[in-house]
């Protein structure tokens, strides 16, 4: 017996308890359909449990007597089946964070359904009562919010701050930074969610601006968002501006992509007594450079100095694999704008300097052509990359720092993908602020998850981990003698009682 999930033409998504015990495919019953995907699966948890339920009702028809009495009665005391497994590991770690010390329960429900089921505040309430049996109203949640910015929100990144010191054994010497957009369903524009060029595609919706400062390894530090429209390199200072403020650091080193790279960003650094290292636009350096650079021939894994005459340092390194990847990229990229010339799909409005679009020319009026000659120009970059510092560390040491960027990568993608932190659906900023602090913490709980997944050496990847913890349910009763509440915990597969064991449980 299993849930089965089956689409139908019209896009709606039918869940369905298939039986296959005498040879063939039987459908028992249908649990329910939507063309909503987070819907689509509260319909398979609500299967899965139905799943149980008709499991149980079948060990009863094989009883007799006085077994049948006593089971009888002992379902008389069966107030729910429950889903535990996320609550109790998750629960765990948010008590050794230390987010307990926040008083409202509510909020430790919201971060583990942040992490279980990622759903809409209102689905979200929907979820709690079928599988955990907590009754909120929505608009209960929605005051929660504003609590939360109000009295809570400081509170919460200096828990989780405390924290990360406990990990990091030591202050952060080195922070990472970047920034993502997070659009919004809603179509209407205010002051903050304002349309603006979005790294999600989604250009016409308005968004905000998330600007996440981490440590090494990937632990959240500070975060800050803007207006959709701002700039993303005018978000960089602030951020660590008010992180370093708010915890009296000394020296920091700042590291952040190519794409915040600005001389007034490089300028208020300086001014502001942080080294940094940031990724360099080389093949938009001067002339000089360049040649330098291009003469420099670096052999695979190895890089370079080149001393500027403000004093910084410009580091190159090579990498033949990175090398590849250019090749492969631009082929890619020259072949489709072949396939587009020969269907006469460019013209004059296509040359520009985006993308591959730079390797367009036109002769005459009206006629575009590929200048193939710039392709080979641009052959001579594959496997060059740059980073300019002001820092005292090795070239191995920046090109090594630059390179945990992954790590704020990985968690904008966790965030995006297994949190859902977008699209978002509030209007009001606090609320925005809320939902987003509560993804922050969400995302906290998830490095933390990770880190001791790995410390156990239980060989189990977070979203593995969050699959079995998913499928651990519990019978709460009450017991017909002493008249005491009990949980029967039904974890029977092996993987189920080694993940529970492996956190103490």
């Amino acid at each position: 017996m299993f849930v089965r999930k089956k689409p139908n033409r019209s896009g709606i998504v039918s869940v369905q308890i298939i039986d296959k015990s005498q040879g063939r495919y039987r459908v028992l019953k249908t649990v329910g359909s939507s063309s909503d995907a987070d819907e689509v699966e509260l319909l398979v948890e609500k299967g899965k449990q139905m799943i149980l339920r008709i499991h149980g009702q079948m060990a009863m028809d094989f009883v007799i007597g006085e077994d049948r009495h006593f089971i009888q009665t002992l379902d008389s005391h069966l107030h729910k089946v429950q889903l535990l497994g996320p609550d109790l590991v998750f629960g765990k770690l948010f008590r050794e964070i230390g987010f307990h010390a926040i008083p409202d329960e509510l909020f430790r429900h919201l971060v583990i359904s942040r992490l279980v089921f990622p759903l809409s505040k209102l689905k979200t309430a929907d979820y709690l009562l079928k599988f955990n049996g907590i009754a909120y109203e929505v608009t209960k949640i929605y005051r929660y919010l504003d609590k939360l910015r109000n009295d809570q929100y400081e509170e919460v990144q200096k828990i989780s701050y405390r924290h990360t010191l406990e990990v990091l054994g030591e202050e952060p010497a080195v922070v990472f930074y970047d920034v993502t957009t997070l659009y919004f369903e809603a179509a209407e524009e205010d002051d903050l969610r304002v349309a603006g060029f979005s790294k999600d595609g989604k250009h016409q919706h308005p968004q905000v601006l998330l600007g996440l400062l981490v440590s090494y390894y990937g632990y959240p530090l500070a975060y800050q968002i803007f207006e959709g429209n701002k700039f993303e390199g005018h978000t960089m200072i602030p951020v660590i501006e008010a992180f370093k403020e708010k915890y009296d650091l000394g020296k920091l080193v700042v590291i952040a992509d190519s794409g915040l790279l600005s001389k007034d960003n490089i300028a208020q650094l300086e001014a502001g007594g942080y080294e940094f290292i940031l990724g360099a636009r080389i093949k938009a350096g001067a002339k000089k450079i360049k040649e330098e650079i291009l003469k420099l021939k670096l052999e695979d894994g190895k890089s370079a100095v080149l001393k500027q005459e403000d004093g910084k340092r410009l580091v190159i390194s090579y990498s033949s694999k990175r090398a590849r990847k250019d090749e492969y990229n631009r082929n890619r990229g020259i072949k489709k704008l072949e396939k587009n010339l020969n269907k006469g799909n460019l013209t004059k409005q296509h040359i520009n300097n985006r993308g591959y679009n730079q390797f367009l020319s036109m002769t005459g009026e009206v006629k575009i052509n590929i200048d193939y000659d710039k392709v080979d120009q641009a052959s001579r970059w594959d496997g060059l990359k740059g980073y300019i510092t002001n820092c005292s560390l090795s070239k191995e040491q920046v090109i090594e720092g630059y390179r945990q960027l992954w790590q704020i990568e990985k968690a904008f993608r966790i965030s995006k993908t297994d949190l859902k932190i977008r699209p978002v659906y509030h209007r009001l900023k606090r609320r925005i602020e809320s939902h987003i602090c509560i993804a922050f913490c969400a995302y906290k709980v998830y490095k933390e998850f990770e880190r001791q997944l790995k410390e156990k050496q239980t060989g189990l990847s977070p979203e593995k981990a969050i699959e079995i913890l998913k499928t651990i349910y519990g019978l709460k009763m009450t017991l017909p003698q002493s008249k005491e509440p009990y949980t029967y915990l039904m974890a029977k597969e092996q993987e189920q009682i080694d993940l529970l064991k492996s956190f103490g449980i």
